[in-house]
């Protein structure tokens, strides 16, 4: 199981959170929401190991700006939280790991993912809100039975310490991950050490 931490944006509890180990941290780089990251330096990323992917978080970006945040910041993954094309999330795997995340609810349509299936690495299974993610809300996990793609994907939307025990039991042969965030913060973009530390405990066993 790999663990994806978002939002953050705290120098200080960059590396707080970096110390626990987790596998992808994520960055969000999109000015409205509450866990933006406006000033983060190079320093603060180049001091992350080099086997934990910077995952910086964009949404409908233009092409210019990610890949130049990619040359300043040193990302190594890429997640597409927009209404990004196949082709433009496909643009970027000769740099990046890319996820292209996507908001579920009861009326989503797996079909849709098929033209991405060849030019993302991962898919991000979200809850489909008027925002774009950090919503703390659920979705069904069942419908996850109707995904039948070969692409890994994350899971993602309101995972807390009260339901990990349960997303341990999603039994999906392309479950690969999950990303944790609002339900494991102090405020928004800062997260809470304790509580990482018992999902990581709850996760790795």
């Amino acid at each position: 199981m790999k663990i994806k931490i978002c939002g953050l944006r705290d120098e200080d509890n960059i590396t707080a959170v970096a110390a626990l180990a987790p596998d992808y941290m994520g960055f969000i780089c999109y000015e409205p929401s509450p866990r933006y990251v406006k000033d983060i330096g190079v320093g603060v990323l180049a001091n992350l190991p080099s086997s934990m992917y910077k995952t910086a978080v964009f949404v409908d970006e233009s092409a210019e700006k990610i890949n130049r945040l990619i040359d300043t910041l040193g990302f190594n993954a890429i997640q597409l939280h927009g209404s990004e094309s196949p082709d433009f999330a496909n643009s970027f795997r000769d740099k990046v790991t890319v996820f292209k995340a996507f908001g579920l609810n009861a009326d989503f349509d797996f079909e849709q993912l098929n033209n991405y299936a060849n030019n993302v690495d991962y898919f991000l299974f979200d809850t489909k809100t008027h925002m774009h993610g950090g919503s703390g809300k659920t979705f069904d996990w069942s419908m996850l039975d109707k995904y039948k793609l070969n692409v890994p994907f994350f899971l993602s939307g309101g995972l807390s310490l009260d339901n990990l025990a349960e997303v341990n039991t999603i039994n999906h042969p392309q479950f690969y991950g999950v990303d944790l965030n609002s339900k494991f913060e102090t405020s928004p973009g800062i997260k809470d050490i304790d509580k990482l530390k018992k999902a990581f405990n709850m996760l790795k066993k």
